[in-house]
């Protein structure tokens, strides 16, 4: 039998300044959102298009790249898809979340890549076990947002 994989990589910008929790348990887990830009042919021209993306970092790494993971900052981001689902009001939801294993800085807010600005390169690894098996075991009272 053949196993599963579940992989992401992605290189985008934040959309926010990171925001950090901790757990009932004592566990930190930083929340932030990536914006990937990708050009897209509509007939003729062409237009960029934005994706945004949710992602979360367990562990250490969340309260030690807390200073650094602010708005417009470039990440490189490796990990894997995660969906919760839910009942609200009567209706089936879910959300789809990357689970950060890795997490590189690649430029300051507001830089570009094109090696004319300085860049501070931070690798940050998860923990062994990013984040709860299941989203039941995180309190959203602990974890506003």
């Amino acid at each position: 039998m053949a196993n599963d994989i579940n992989v992401v990589v992605l290189v985008g910008r934040l959309v926010r300044d990171c925001e950090v929790k901790v757990t009932s348990g004592g566990t930190s887990v930083c929340r932030f959102s990536v914006a990937i830009n990708r050009r897209k042919k509509t007939g003729e021209t062409w237009a960029d298009e934005v994706n945004y993306f949710d992602v979360s970092l367990w562990g250490r790494s969340a309260d030690t790249l807390k200073p650094y993971l602010t708005k417009g900052r470039q990440v490189s981001i490796e990990g894997e898809l995660r969906q919760n689902r839910w009942e609200q009001d009567g209706q089936a939801r879910s959300k789809v979340e990357i689970f950060a294993n890795q997490v590189q800085l690649l430029s300051s807010p507001g830089t570009g890549t094109d090696g004319t600005a300085p860049t501070r390169d931070f690798k940050a690894q998860a923990d062994s076990q990013p984040g709860p098996e299941s989203f039941e075991d995180v309190n959203d009272d602990v974890i506003p947002f």
